[in-house]
């Protein structure tokens, strides 16, 4: 801090007298708004940033009044910018704001005890440095130009990741000091407001700092991006730009985040939703979803998310859309993922099933419920009928049935794929397709921790044969999949490259553990 010494004797006692009974200062502390810290504390605002009426000064006294003096450092001026009292009115504290302090002065002060006609020996000084002045920042992109500025649209399509290089500015007052620059925020919808903000990024020596982002939408996109100075004060800006559509984007059911690998999508211990690659090495996400951003903003724990497609429309990702559920809910959660997996674009709250609109003119099947609350599970299973859009396979009153449409729309077509209501008491798990666009269920026996695999073959018509699944009891392949080792199973396609479906599973202590087929375990590590 540059600062000019403080004249001796600057901070001398007023000639009051001070009896063995006089009122004592027991502390001080200063902030920019009411919220102040201990002087010389670890948390000390050495400065003190932009405030309507100027920092606030507080001293825990004895007495029932405190007074405070400020001097100007930066000018070594002998005389008091300020003084002024304040009453107790019953608290242990007196606080005060000091108006009209110079941008960029660094400034000293203390405080005295009043209690009558007696005063106490000053307290120790304070020292704190103005900033005012809010810094300034500055977004570009090679991959993603801003808008207007006839760079073109760059090399980079929605849904894919763009580097953006920040650069932040703190104007420094003539003849003063200014903070510099701390930290940057930012995000597509919402930027913090300090730098404990999760995702706040520290800029380099040079004041600028490099983000990757993924794009979540294609045409207009707008980063709000927000910078942090060491006094608090905020500086902000929208980089608006163009992402367009791409032309050959990747294309692989199980796929949540446009990335073309399928993904494993799980909660984290905060509630958060993890997006694993179903071919990673290790349980690091791709992407992480907070948990605000889950049905009712309470988290990801607890809910089911089923994903294998993706319905058609105008401009829609290659990505699945999700279903997601709490066994006995009346709603399923319908997200069409517009946005690569971002789930920012609200949800789709399906109360009542097709059958179940009275409007409908379309009656529910004995057994299937006019809502969701009597599924108790429910599958992606994959394409039934065309070549993305996800069929589902519900659990209810211990049979099968076959959901296939536009579920989110409500056009929908109900199956009844068994009779013999012996479902009850397995946990169904979807690989998805073959190569060849055969289709299969898998389903653990919870009760002895079988495997079994049923063959859905597709026929020479484009139909499905789901003649294997009229014997819950048939094709077991494996064994020693209890819910005491594997709690959780599940599919998400092929993990080796070699185009067959592979098993996935969640241990008791939150290992991930990867197959082949399933065989040959292979443990990831821990989740998050």
């Amino acid at each position: 801090m540059a600062a000019a010494t403080v004249a001796a004797g600057l901070l001398a006692t007023p000639t009051a007298a001070v009896a063995d009974t006089a009122p004592a200062v027991l502390g001080t502390a200063q902030g920019a708004t009411y919220q102040t810290t201990a002087c010389n504390s670890a948390a000390d605002p050495t400065w003190i940033g932009l405030t309507d009426n100027g920092p606030t000064l507080s001293a825990t006294v004895t007495g029932d009044t405190a007074k405070f003096g400020v001097w100007d450092e930066t000018t070594g001026a002998e005389e008091p910018v300020f003084t002024g009292q304040a009453q107790t009115y019953g608290q242990p504290s007196a606080r005060l704001t000091v108006p009209n302090l110079l941008d960029g002065h660094s400034y000293a002060w203390h405080a005295w005890a009043l209690q009558g006609t007696q005063t106490s020996a000053p307290s120790a000084d304070c020292h704190f440095t103005v900033d005012a002045t809010r810094p300034t920042v500055t977004v570009s992109s090679t991959d993603f130009p801003a808008t207007g500025t006839g760079t073109g649209t760059g090399t980079k399509y929605a849904g894919q990741k763009g580097t953006f290089v920040l650069k932040g500015a703190d104007a420094v007052p003539a003849g003063g000091e200014g903070s510099g620059v701390a930290c940057f925020t930012y995000g597509w919808t919402y930027a913090g407001y300090d730098c404990t903000s999760p995702g706040a990024v520290v800029p380099e020596a040079d004041g600028t700092a490099k983000i990757d982002l993924k794009v979540p939408d294609w045409g207009t996109n707008n980063l709000a991006v927000h910078v942090i100075d060491n006094a608090g004060n905020v500086g902000w800006t929208t980089y608006t730009f163009s992402a367009p559509t791409n032309p050959n984007p990747p294309s692989t059911l199980g796929d949540v985040d446009g990335d073309g690998v399928a993904d494993i999508l799980l909660p984290d211990a905060q509630g958060n939703l993890q997006f694993i690659p179903v071919n990673g090495t290790d349980t690091t996400p791709t992407t992480v979803i907070p948990a605000n951003r889950a049905p009712g903003n309470q988290g990801w724990a607890g809910y089911r998310i089923a994903h294998r497609g993706w319905e058609d429309g105008a401009h829609a990702p290659s990505s699945d859309d999700l279903f997601i559920y709490k066994p006995g809910d009346s709603v399923l959660d319908v997200y069409r993922n517009f946005d690569y997996g971002a789930l920012t674009k609200g949800y789709i709250g399906l109360g009542t099933r097709m059958c179940g609109d009275p409007f409908s003119g379309v009656t529910c099947p004995d057994g299937f419920a006019a809502d969701w609350s009597k599924a108790d599970q429910i599958l992606a299973f994959g394409p039934v009928v065309g070549k993305t859009a996800t069929s589902l396979v519900t659990l209810e009153g211990g049979n099968l049935w076959l959901i296939t449409g536009k579920v989110s729309l409500g056009e929908n077509t109900v199956t009844k794929l068994t009779t013999s209501g012996a479902w009850n008491g397995y946990d169904l798990i979807a690989p998805g397709p073959d190569a060849a666009g055969n289709l299969a269920l898998w389903a653990r026996d919870r009760a002895t921790g079988e495997l079994h695999a049923y063959p859905v073959p597709k026929k020479a018509d484009g139909t499905f044969d789901f003649s294997s699944l009229a014997d819950p009891k048939a094709n077991v392949v494996a064994s020693g999949f209890t819910t005491a080792a594997y709690p959780t199973l599940g599919s998400s396609g092929a993990a080796h490259g070699d185009g067959k479906p592979d098993l996935w599973a969640v241990t008791p202590d939150r290992h991930l553990v990867v197959f082949t087929g399933w065989s040959e375990p292979d443990d990831l590590g821990a989740l998050n």
